[in-house]
């Protein structure tokens, strides 16, 4: 079993639930403070990288949106050393011009959800991360040339809106959200996102248009068949952009993610309960004097 460090995490949503390809692999479960992730986390070799892959939605596809246990996935991903993720999404269209089949790099995110926990922080130890821009730019641009490089039709930019789900939206919702400038919606990128600069990770999107929500008149309205359709027709290029990426992977970040924690952290280190600071020991110690 290889040793070397893990270059890139891949989270897998709603269609796909492993990685082709990868060698030299092992499932690892591993604790966390904040429980288990979805599912075990696959370690492998691909294109002679080592990468990580975890299903979002658990073996199976079990775990509503609400309910993806997220920050122990992110928290799961650190503790392997992964620094830099590419999650994989099926979303809805807000836009004409970006029609089901292609793929979309969004640059901005609207949290519209309402029963998720989206921070680690809190239980004494306060944290105010910026998230002015929440994607990674030199992620997400590695992202989109690679998917380009497989000739994927794919667009950079757009705010995606998380909505709670699991529900569908209705038709005035779809219209509220377009007339807000939403250009892609979905159920799982937020808290994904944030926490994600939180854990001073790097975080891009490939998102997989599956459908035009309910807003267009001359489409039919999404359902979980049309989602499933889509996304099997796109996995082969999911899954060759991803390749591409880990061959083409820049080795230094060229990015601030990895000091997204260097200024937002403002509880007076001996306030900080015991308990709060060993749990997010793995985030915010190099930033804390000692004990």
């Amino acid at each position: 079993m290889s040793t070397e460090k893990i270059s890139l995490a891949i989270i897998g949503g709603s269609g796909l639930y492993k990685m082709s390809g990868l060698q030299d692999t092992q499932e690892v479960y591993p604790e966390t403070p904040f429980g288990r992730p979805s599912a075990p986390i696959v370690l492998g070799t691909l294109e002679g990288v080592r990468v990580a892959f975890l299903a979002r939605h658990g073996i199976g596809h079990h775990l509503l949106p609400t309910e993806v246990p997220y920050r122990a996935n992110i928290y799961a991903l650190k503790q392997l050393g992964a620094e830099r993720i590419v999650s994989i999404s099926a979303c809805g269209s807000l836009r004409e011009d970006y029609a089901p089949g292609e793929i979309v790099v969004p640059d901005q995110l609207f949290d519209f959800t309402r029963r998720r926990v989206t921070s680690f922080f809190g239980n004494g130890l306060v944290a105010h991360v910026s998230v002015a821009d929440p994607f990674c730019p030199d992620l997400s641009e590695q992202l989109e040339a690679s998917v380009r490089a497989c000739g994927g039709k794919v667009h950079r930019g757009g705010a995606m809106i998380t909505i709670e789900g699991p529900r569908f939206s209705t038709r005035a919702e779809s219209h509220v959200y377009r007339a807000w400038g939403m250009s892609l919606i979905g159920m799982t990128t937020s808290p994904e996102a944030f926490l994600a600069r939180e854990a001073e990770m790097c975080y891009a999107v490939m998102a997989h248009v599956t459908d035009y929500d309910v807003w267009h008149v001359s489409e039919a309205p999404v359902t979980v068949e049309m989602v499933i359709q889509t996304l099997n027709r796109n996995t082969e290029l999911a899954q060759a952009a991803v390749r591409h990426l880990v061959k083409q992977l820049r080795p230094e970040r060229a990015c601030t993610c990895g000091q997204a924690l260097a200024t937002a952290l403002i509880t007076d280190p001996s306030v900080i309960p015991s308990e709060t600071r060993n749990n997010l020991s793995l985030l915010v110690e190099k930033y804390l004097p000692p004990k």
